[in-house]
């Protein structure tokens, strides 16, 4: 019988649930990493039980994490003797090495971006938001991180090399941080063709390549912003979160700072989709694993208000691929909830029904079993959940 495994990233360490196919009684399993912060955990599709893990404190930095038996054990690719990271400190040595591509044969970054004032500022490496494991090698990852770099693995995480074209883009030098910082947020790889990327960065926009990351271009035609100096210009948009269906890769869509929308191109051309939603403000967006036209959006009140509209969390899903949304509520709270969810915290699974799940920043992950209908929380009470994964274990 098939199992179901979600990876929930907290602020205060990684927790592992599971349940059968019918997804009703879940066992939980963590924290794993207590008090470290978990920007993102995901599996390997080549090996389910190979997982990845984002782990960042302010105070000893960022490290990868690395279990070859489904969460059961963990250790730190390229430490001495791969020597798991204790709750407070570092073993001795480098481990993850995240070397910066600064040959100028090699196409690298520019010195500098813009700060939020408008003047230059250094690039720096912050921390690692999303992970995204190559489709057909459990050793190749992809690695998003802040300040807006992009990096590749082929070694299970033990060195990274940066994709340098991204940041050397002839744009780079007037990329602006968002509120959260210049983060590399989103990668897409598409299914058909494993060259082809999307990425999104807040507050860049998004970009494609078709050569495996060597050269890039912005995608951002369509999209219009109010808050920057030129509304439609070819980058510096706030994108949060874009979603890709495995089995029709042209078809993307997109939340931004304010609209939801939709390409039928790969991303050359956009369109607002936002149609009937309250707001069309907020982070996550995800696809059905089956109905590449079916999506699922959670609006927020604003860009400054960052709950519910009328303090009602309301899942909101189309079947027409945009613009007719229905509200989803059965089981959530409708009264007096003031919780966001986060750009990384909703994911699908890709069991008949479908299954859908997102975890909030008030410490619950809930879990609908038929696409929506109808929701029930898996565990509450965790830290705020930064990022959730699912995983269909045969």
């Amino acid at each position: 019988m098939s199992r179901t495994r979600v990876l929930a990233g907290t602020r205060k360490g990684l927790f592992i649930l599971t349940s059968d196919g019918a997804r009703q009684n879940w066992e939980v399993s963590g924290p794993h990493f207590a008090g470290w912060e978990i920007y993102h955990a995901k599996g390997s599709p080549v090996d389910p039980d190979r997982i990845y893990v984002s782990q960042t404190s302010s105070w000893f930095g960022q490290v990868i994490q690395r279990s070859d038996d489904g969460g059961e054990t963990w250790f730190t690719p390229g430490s001495p003797d791969g020597q798991p990271i204790g709750d407070f400190g570092m073993p001795a040595g480098e481990s993850n090495k995240f070397v910066y591509d600064t040959s100028e044969e090699t196409g690298a970054p520019l010195t500098t971006h813009q700060w939020y004032d408008g003047t230059p500022h250094p690039w720096e490496f912050a921390r690692v938001w999303h992970l995204e494991p190559s489709l057909h090698d459990a050793d190749t990852v992809y690695a998003g991180v802040e300040d807006a770099g992009l990096f590749k693995t082929t070694d299970g995480g033990a060195s990274w090399q940066e994709l340098a074209g991204l940041r050397g883009h002839e744009s780079g030098a007037g990329w602006a941080p968002g509120a959260g910082g210049l983060c590399l947020h989103t990668i897409v790889i598409d299914p058909t063709n494993h060259d082809r990327i999307f990425t999104a960065i807040s507050a860049a926009g998004a970009f494609r390549s078709d050569d495996g990351g060597k050269t890039w271009k912005p995608i951002n035609k369509g999209l219009h912003s109010e808050y920057i100096p030129d509304p439609e210009a070819e980058v510096g948009h706030c994108v949060h979160r874009i979603a890709i269906h495995p089995t029709n890769p042209n078809v993307l869509f997109m939340q931004k700072h304010w609209d939801v929308l939709r390409s039928d191109d790969g991303g050359d051309n956009w369109r607002e989709v936002s149609g009937n939603l309250p707001s069309d403000f907020g982070f996550p967006i995800a696809v059905h694993s089956h109905d590449p036209e079916t999506i699922y959006v959670v609006p927020i009140e604003s860009d400054s208000l960052h709950y519910p509209p009328e303090g009602k969390l309301r899942v909101y899903r189309s079947r027409s691929g945009g613009e007719e949304w229905e509200a989803l509520t059965d089981g959530l709270p409708q009264e007096h909830c003031y919780v966001n969810i986060l750009r990384d915290a909703m994911a699908v699974d890709t069991h008949d029904p479908c299954g859908i799940y997102f975890g909030t920043t008030g410490g619950q992950v809930y879990c609908s079993a038929n696409e929506g209908d109808n929701w029930a929380a898996i565990v509450r009470d965790l830290p705020p959940v930064l990022s959730v994964e699912v995983q269909t274990l045969d």
